[in-house]
């Protein structure tokens, strides 16, 4: 019988869960919830648990610690990790974590709506057929739906872009921060793959640093249709 097998307590996850925010997201948060469930630091009305990304990365040791890093700081910006600092030194920067239930309650409300969704009896050929256009549903949700954009231009643009990725997080979020929605980032998604995704020079530019930059605002504008190309169109940096 192999060593390797569970002889030692395992890292478990709720498959859903990390299919919605992120297989190495899934693992540090449930390893947080994990320690807030002995700890007895209570400030502020919440329990409270602390390491440096060193230590987590001891009790994580398939990652280093700048995957780590990566991993805490998705949760922050998802809003699903709440940190501080209550050490009693100022030089010391070691953080406190904290998990916002009520978020998570969000996304696990939003699974079991998912699940629930009727499913249509007898439906024609021309029902089951979702149309690349209408891929992504409407979001009413207050959380981002980061899964839900990536997917779609993965899916439109037959790449591989990582939900983990935190540039690609921060341009999302950035536009949402702006106004924009999920049927925004859907449009140019579409508008722009309609342009570019059969032009072997331009296809490369099908990424988020180029589609959710600063010139966000004007591929939403653009008249459906448009094949011309210009520098003007594009966030060149790579």
């Amino acid at each position: 019988m192999s060593r390797l097998l569970i002889n030692e307590s395992p890292v478990m996850i709720i498959p859903s869960l990390a299919a919605k925010i992120g297989l190495n997201e899934a693992v540090v948060l449930q390893q947080i919830h994990y320690w807030l469930g002995i700890s007895k630091h209570k400030i502020e009305g919440r329990t409270w648990v602390y390491n440096t990304y060193e230590e987590w990365q001891k009790q994580l040791p398939f990652w280093s610690v700048s995957t780590i890093k990566r991993s805490i700081r998705s949760l922050e910006m998802l809003g699903l990790l709440i940190s501080a600092n209550f050490n009693q030194m100022k030089m010391d920067k070691t953080k406190w974590y904290s998990i916002d239930y009520e978020k998570l309650h969000e996304i696990e409300d939003s699974l079991q709506e998912r699940k629930a969704a009727p499913i249509k009896e007898n439906a024609s050929e021309e029902d089951s057929e979702i149309t690349k256009e209408s891929a992504v549903p409407s979001s009413t949700k207050k959380e981002i739906p980061y899964a839900e954009i990536i997917g779609y231009l993965n899916e439109k643009a037959g790449k591989n872009f990582k939900l983990s990725s935190i540039k690609t997080r921060e341009l999302i979020h950035a536009r949402y921060r702006e106004g924009f929605t999920l049927e925004d980032f859907t449009r140019v998604i579409n508008l722009k793959s309609a342009d570019w995704l059969s032009d072997p020079a331009w296809n490369k530019f099908l990424r988020p640093e180029t589609l959710f930059g600063t010139k966000f605002e004007s591929y939403l504008n653009q008249q459906e249709g448009k094949n011309k190309i210009s520098e003007e169109d594009f966030n060149l940096d790579d």
